[in-house]
């Protein structure tokens, strides 16, 4: 073997160390394997009920030397794309159904920690006051994504409006109607909207958080909604695989079930949020 022969095998050796090494400190520095601060966590959540919930939370935490930061979003989509990221410690927002379906579709890796609290969703109109109104041809509208879709035309469906093909479980759009006897024309638009749009429609399924928020459900009662108690949707606190377990998370469980915040919950909402065990 020549001396330019040992030379490139000595560094291609070194090279090789060189490279595990380096992969040895990215496994080390990933942050989702190391627990979770217990002097400070970022929260996020949505506008409204779930935003006002974690704030009792905060002051909770707060005497316990917990320092809870929240960051609110507008949407259902980024408060997973930045749990994902890493900007956010947990967020507290979605059903289960929804959270799986977006594991599913964008490969997130969460976990869903405990329940917190349900919001039944209900069926609102401006022009009707019972579903047995609806007239040939009216419109209804449902939510855009597919978990909250399907809990719309369920809920449409138990009212015995219309009926959603057998099998379709959690996919179920306005595709897969099996039975339409008035001819509704199906509205699918994104679920913050929909109290904005109840002009444009006969009857819209609204979440009862956005019918919350955008002071839907203080104008007026829905005509038709899911079951207040044992609510089949309760909302979960997630976080990133690997987090379940830890300490703070299991403090955070015990503010969020706490009586001080119950009877928040209670006074402020009038039970249409109902907490969850």
């Amino acid at each position: 073997m020549t001396k330019n022969h040992k030379l490139l095998k000595r560094l291609l050796v070194v090279a090789s160390v060189a490279l595990v090494a380096v992969g040895g400190l990215a496994g080390c520095g990933n942050s989702k394997s190391k627990e979770l601060s217990t002097k400070s966590i970022t929260i996020g959540v949505t506008g409204g009920p779930h935003e006002q919930i974690t704030q009792q939370v905060k002051k909770l935490a707060k005497k316990d030397g917990l320092d809870v930061k929240i960051k609110v979003f507008s949407d259902y989509n980024t408060p997973n794309s930045s749990l994902s990221s890493g900007d956010l410690d947990a967020n507290s927002y979605q059903t289960l159904p929804f959270l799986q379906q977006q594991e599913k579709d964008k490969n997130y890796k969460f976990s869903a920690a405990f329940k917190t609290v349900a919001f039944p969703m209900g069926i609102y109109s401006n022009s009707l006051k019972s579903l047995s109104d609806l007239k040939d041809g009216d419109s209804i509208a449902v939510p855009n994504d597919p978990a909250n879709e399907t809990r719309a035309l369920e809920l449409f469906q138990k009212a015995g409006v219309l009926k959603i093909k057998k099998g379709v479980g959690q996919n179920a759009t306005k595709n897969t109607i099996a039975s339409n006897p008035k001819h509704l024309k199906i509205v699918e638009l994104d679920a913050a909207q929909l109290p904005k749009q109840l002009n444009e429609v006969t009857a819209a399924a609204v979440n009862g958080n956005y019918a919350y928020s955008s002071g839907l459900s203080k104008k007026i009662k829905p005509i038709y909604h899911e079951k207040y108690k044992n609510n089949p949707y309760p909302n979960y606190f997630v976080v990133a695989k690997g987090h379940k377990n830890d300490k703070v998370i299991k403090q955070l469980d015990k503010y969020y079930h706490s009586k001080t915040v119950k009877n928040y919950i209670d006074k402020e909402f009038g039970g249409s949020v109902i907490v969850s065990k």
